[in-house]
């Protein structure tokens, strides 16, 4: 087993890449790559990509973590008998791909070339009851879409959760944040986290939640600040976008978020101002009414996770 960093990215297809860069664009990612059958696209944080897309039938195909060393890669890699391989994707490095137990591809990569971060646009200062730091200049939000900083977190539907959950511990060192059962004693899902010791991390990076049927639920990325999420929303609306939640606050947490769906009905979401965690955290059992309400904001559609 060794510990991952992080998530690293999400893989789909589509038939048409001219259309996800499109939608991607106006959901705040910058393209970092485009091939004749693949677009990768990335963050302003200093990261090669965290969204790719293949040519082919609309689908997900899995997702990468981010390995602390190349030598913790190869090690993975002899533990399960595994080869590494050279990655030909943005940044190169190393690449590790194993197929989980619904058939997702699931890569670790190491020692990839980082490009430099991208400029911040909406770095604003805001004033509150406690305290106010903007004296003598007004706060103006410029339009356009959200600056997407990187990808956070993913959540799949897997046929069996303990099965789901046992794989990504055991070989990803993932830990618990949040168990979510549906009756006392009857655990559907569960808020898995990144284990780095003292280092606080998300409260969550990957989500399996046991529907009986593997398919993808969505994938969360991070946004600049709450005044970038809603400019980002009002593009999104006003491109004609399919809205899927929000605005609200969850619970379980606690970050601002705000779900829409691509050109192929994948859902994505922008978030920001999330719960971060560290090995001083205990793991907690929630309900389904904390993983589906929220602190404020509008209730769940019936369609989030279809």
């Amino acid at each position: 087993m060794i510990k991952v960093t992080d998530i690293a990215y999400v893989r789909f297809r589509a038939p048409d890449l001219d259309e996800m860069e499109k939608f991607l664009l106006e959901f705040g990612m910058v393209r970092a790559e485009r091939r004749d059958k693949a677009l990768f696209m990335r963050g302003t944080d200093a990261l090669p990509f965290g969204h790719v897309t293949e040519l082919g039938e609309p689908g997900f195909i899995g997702l990468g973590f981010y390995a602390e060393s190349v030598a913790d890669l190869e090690n993975l890699a002899t533990e399960h008998g595994l080869a590494a391989s050279g990655s030909d994707a943005p940044g190169g490095g190393k690449r590790l791909r194993f197929t989980d137990p619904n058939g997702f591809e699931v890569d670790v990569v190491a020692g990839q070339q980082k490009p430099a971060a991208l400029p911040v646009v909406r770095r604003l200062v805001h004033n509150d009851g406690e305290a106010r730091p903007r004296q003598g200049e007004p706060l103006r939000v410029s339009p356009g879409p959200s600056q997407v900083k990187r990808l956070g977190h993913c959540v799949i539907n897997v046929r069996d959760f303990r099965e789901s959950e046992a794989w990504y511990k055991s070989r990803f060192g993932l830990v618990t944040s949040d168990e979510i059962e549906i009756a006392p004693g009857a655990p559907i899902g569960a808020f898995l986290r990144c284990d780095r010791g003292p280092v606080h991390v998300d409260h969550h990076t990957l989500f399996p939640v046991g529907t009986g049927t593997p398919g993808f639920n969505h994938a969360a990325f991070e946004v600049a600040n709450f005044d970038d999420l809603m400019a980002g929303h009002q593009l999104l609306e006003q491109s004609g976008r399919r809205h899927e939640w929000g605005v609200g606050r969850h619970i379980l947490g606690s970050q601002i978020f705000d779900y829409w769906r691509d050109p192929w009905g994948h859902t994505v979401e922008h978030w920001t101002d999330g719960d971060l965690f560290n090995n001083e955290t205990p793991p907690n059992i929630a309900g389904v009414d904390q993983l589906m309400g929220n602190q404020w904001g509008p209730p769940a559609p019936p369609s989030m996770g279809s």
